[in-house]
């Protein structure tokens, strides 16, 4: 039973963590579009840590759907 138990938890956990996750690919994807509607730029970062501005209408282009 107390695997059963954690299977569920598990479970638990991995469902939250994509709505979490489906949240935050929402919440970027409207700030990309809010911002190229006003002809802003984003700073962006890469996995070497450096960081740049970007026109977000560039952004939204590359956002996958």
């Amino acid at each position: 039973m107390f695997s059963k138990a954690m299977d569920n938890k598990r479970l638990d956990i991995s469902e939250l963590s994509e709505k979490v996750l489906q949240g935050l690919k929402k919440a970027l994807r409207k700030l990309v579009e809010t911002s190229a509607e006003n002809n802003e730029e984003l700073v962006v970062g890469d996995k070497f840590g450096n960081f740049k501005s970007v026109p977000a209408k560039d952004l939204l282009k590359r956002l996958p759907v």
